[in-house]
């Protein structure tokens, strides 16, 4: 049913997307103008989410079709609410960014996560789906390495292979059902098309072994525009799943294996923002196992991890990016003693690192535990056990690895350049710093806008659960001092799956290129036998040509032409006499020819 009026986010930022490029440039240069219109269009969509009453929005008929761009329910709320105040916390802290692209790309990309969230239906997700890949791929590209050129080649390859599975599973569902509904699919009576669409929704989730364009894309985006890129891509796919596949056991399964091997590869890995990628894969893992095990509090807690992970992560790659920024590089073993010259930095990434670690007084304790807890309650002690598991390696590869090598790492001072960060990269972190304390603190901030209802609420802040997160991040300390000499991070970069994928395009490459190379080769050789002697045949004919007809040709009528000047110049002697008998020749000439003729 149509309600009030609801201004769709997507909007603003396709408005602020197509307003940029237009800007003058002595505009365009003053910070506080760039910084003022990159902000209006968060600011309308946290006014648009903390606003809109539940209903339908935006219904359009298109082709015969019910297209709806505003579903607007508790489940989509929550997810647009912190979509709205990470877009807001990322414009504050790529206010510096003079490149226009950087603005049209994020912009684009932010509404196609919108428009994914409040979509009412799989064709509508289609498109913004597509949009937010395109505007993801440009992020990346706008780091300008060479590097970044062939990772956002191969995402954007990932990513409408993804796509593809999408539209093929939307399209077979559209002919057996008629209709692009998107709703709750039941698992026992699921069809192709559903599983299909699942598929492309993976993708976009990082489910391994589909996972690896986020390590490979993400460490290579610009600064700012990972910011944005930690939070939406996978976190859309995590609403998407939540919304149409939740109870699918495959789900619970990929979640909580996705949880460990992320955290696997982040314990080994040298570059910081890698890391934390990793970490990404990991961290959607509790939430893709949520969504699985399917609960109304593993579903809230899928929902609130994300929430929370939003926050955390987005100040995680923030912490990162200023590193990379003020030294030129994320390597931890080309990096430590930055707790002197970047104490600020230190202070806000160790926030962060406690809340992924799911410590205590942090955002990440409140949505963590209450996943956990939740497969415990269902009886899924195996993926409990799992999840536990990986939440021992989060904290030595993020909590404690990652800025001892970065801030610390028996290094008493940098002894390079380091560059000084602006103002607005201390104002974004310290906002998300500030509110990853306070839904710590203060769970209810977080808890009241879940969307699933329970028969009772989940608390945090019990004693088992604080002494239990205790022992935990304890016995993390003491795995990572007894394997510091493992992890110790080095210079190469380790590939996973990777190996597998790079196996199928080097094989694929030889399977095309060797029967073109083989027919080229066989065309060389004619050409050289057949071909190249007939145009130098053919050349000497027409050397022959141009010399026997079109040079005589030429030359005869040049000299005739040269005959007659010379007769008419030995004519013209300049005397009368001699004039007088040529008329008289001439005359009589015609005269004789007159009489004869006539």
């Amino acid at each position: 049913m149509e309600t009030s009026m609801f201004i769709h986010p997507s909007m603003a930022f396709l408005a602020l997307a197509l307003v940029v490029p237009f800007v003058p440039k002595s505009l365009w240069m003053n910070k506080a103008f760039r910084g003022a219109l990159a902000l209006l269009a968060p600011l309308i969509a946290l006014y648009s989410i903390f606003t809109v009453e539940p209903g339908t929005y935006g219904a359009l008929e298109y082709l015969d079709q019910a297209l709806v761009l505003g579903r607007v329910d508790k489940l989509s709320i929550v997810f647009g609410q912190v979509f709205s105040v990470i877009a807001f916390i990322g414009a504050i802290y790529g206010m510096h960014v003079e490149d226009r692209g950087h603005y049209v790309c994020g912009s684009l990309y932010v509404a196609g996560g919108f428009g994914c969230v409040f979509a009412g239906d799989l064709l509508t997700v289609f498109l913004f789906w597509e949009l937010m890949s395109i505007g993801s791929t440009f992020l990346i590209w706008q780091a300008r390495t060479e590097e970044s050129v062939g990772a956002g080649f191969r995402y954007f390859v990932y990513h409408t292979v993804g796509g593809l599975f999408l539209l093929g599973g939307l399209l077979l569902k559209y002919k057996a059902t008629g209709s692009f509904a998107f709703n709750a699919v039941d698992p026992s009576g699921a069809h192709l098309y559903d599983w299909l669409i699942l598929i492309g929704f993976c993708v976009n989730a990082a489910v391994v072994p589909l996972h690896a364009w986020l390590p490979d894309a993400y460490p290579r985006a610009s600064i700012a525009g990972a910011v944005y890129m930690c939070a939406f891509t996978t976190k859309t796919a995590v609403y998407v799943l939540a919304r149409g596949y939740a109870g699918w056991e495959v789900l619970a399964i990929a979640g909580t294996c996705m949880a460990v091997f992320g955290v696997l590869y982040a314990c080994i890995e040298n570059n910081a923002r890698r890391i934390l990628s990793y970490h990404i894969v990991s961290q959607v893992g509790y939430m893709v196992a949520g969504i699985g095990i399917g609960t109304a509090m593993t579903l809230n807690g899928a929902v609130a991890h994300a929430y929370a992970h939003i926050l955390y992560k987005g100040l995680l790659f923030m912490g990162t990016g200023a590193i990379l920024y003020s030294v030129g590089t994320a390597k931890l073993d080309k990096l430590g003693g930055l707790a002197y010259k970047l104490p600020w930095v230190m202070v806000l990434y160790m926030i962060a690192a406690l809340s992924i670690s799911g410590m205590p007084l942090f955002n990440g304790f409140i949505s963590k535990t209450m996943t956990i807890a939740g497969a415990a309650e269902a009886h899924r002690t195996i993926l409990a056990l799992g999840m536990e598991i990986a939440a021992v390696g989060t904290f030595i590869s993020v909590g404690i690895k990652l800025p001892y090598f970065a801030f610390w790492g028996g290094k008493k001072e940098y002894v390079g350049e380091v560059k000084p960060l602006p103002v607005n990269m201390y104002v974004g972190m310290a906002i998300c710093g500030l509110l990853c304390i306070a839904q710590g603190v203060y769970p209810h901030m977080l808890y009241q806008y879940l969307p699933f209802p329970v028969e009772h609420a989940f608390e945090p802040w019990h004693l088992d659960k604080v002494i239990n997160s205790g022992l935990l991040l304890g016995f993390s300390g003491l795995a990572f001092y007894l394997t510091r000499e493992i992890i110790t991070p080095h210079a190469k970069l380790n590939l996973d799956f990777d190996i597998f994928y790079r196996f199928i395009g080097t094989t694929l490459m030889r399977v095309v290129c060797w029967p073109i190379s083989k027919v080229d080769d066989v065309w060389t050789e004619v050409y050289n036998t057949i071909g190249l002697r007939s145009l130098i045949g053919m050349g000497d004919g027409t050397s022959w040509f141009d010399k026997k007809g079109i040079d005589t040709v030429v030359d005869g009528s040049a000299y005739t032409v040269r005959n007659i000047g010379r007769a008419g110049a030995k004519v013209q002697t300049a005397n009368l006499q001699d004039y007088l008998a040529l008329a008289a020749v001439l005359g009589l000439g015609i005269f004789a020819l007159v009489w004869y003729f006539g």
